[in-house]
């Protein structure tokens, strides 16, 4: 077999009843729903399973969900025999990689996404603030439309790197609006707002920095099983002391493009 990469989801990819198929076919899954609840506090079934788009949507609900199902997946490909030769994740995504990779221990990682959660949650809900995806207009565009909103103590910024065609940016909800009503007179250019309850990956979630570097250095880290890529630099960590970075996630971009291109190198 060809080398493979496991990729994890970042927040935005949730929806209900995720991940319910893989819980009822393996023990070893519901396992690790019963302990993630035990150790957070949560009744993991229920808020996967059972809760609206809503309440999903919610930063603290969002990331310890989608890192629960995540992992679990992981856990169910192992034990068939599959390993990957790296690892990568989008955002929250890369706490997920981490963790399976052995850098940080289950309990620390659940424990360690449902703080993040709240922390960003927090500073969000006093941004009013969210995301968009944009499709089919050229980066030198939408570099040129966030520094043309970015005024007057405005905030528009590229927060995702996605792909060639399509990146998402951060920004407060009226001038995510703005933008929009600006790109509609262009047909070919596709603009969604993103589930997502906060300006991820930009300046406005800045007072969330020193609240998660706090948190992060609270826990142990471990050799790397696998290799892991950094959001950061798209390149593999070189230590686990690297993992104490992550506070800075928070308002810089993800760089996923060139993580692509690195794996496909």
């Amino acid at each position: 077999m060809e080398k493979i990469a496991f990729v994890f989801p970042g927040q935005g990819s949730q929806y209900p009843r995720m991940g319910k198929q893989q819980y009822e076919r393996h023990a070893i899954v519901r396992q690790i729903y019963e302990e993630a609840s035990d150790l957070i506090g949560i009744d993991m079934r229920k808020l996967c399973f059972e809760s609206s788009i809503d309440e999903l949507k919610q930063t603290h609900n969002a990331q310890p969900a989608i890192f629960t199902v995540s992992y679990a997946a992981f856990k169910v490909l192992t034990k068939e025999g599959l390993e990957p030769s790296f690892m990568a994740g989008h955002s929250l995504g890369e706490i997920t990689a981490l963790a399976c990779s052995g850098a940080i221990e289950f309990s620390d990682a659940i424990r360690l996404v449902r703080t993040r959660g709240e922390i960003m949650q927090q500073v969000g809900e006093k941004s009013a603030g969210g995301m968009a995806a944009i499709k089919d207009l050229s980066l030198t565009e939408i570099q040129k439309i966030c520094a043309e909103y970015s005024v007057n103590g405005n905030v528009a910024c590229i927060s995702n790197y996605n792909s060639n065609d399509q990146i998402v940016i951060s920004g407060s909800q009226e001038v995510l609006a703005q933008i929009k009503e600006d790109l509609n007179n262009n047909k070919s250019v596709k603009f969604t707002k993103l589930k997502v309850s906060a300006p991820f990956h930009s300046p406005l979630m800045q007072s969330a920095v020193e609240k998660f570097t706090q948190e992060l250095k609270k826990y142990n880290y471990h050799d790397m099983k696998y290799p892991v890529i950094s959001d950061l630099t798209s390149q593999p960590y070189k230590n686990c002391d690297e993992i104490k970075g992550l506070s800075q996630h928070l308002v810089n971009p993800v760089m996923w493009k060139k993580t692509v291109d690195f794996l496909n190198e």
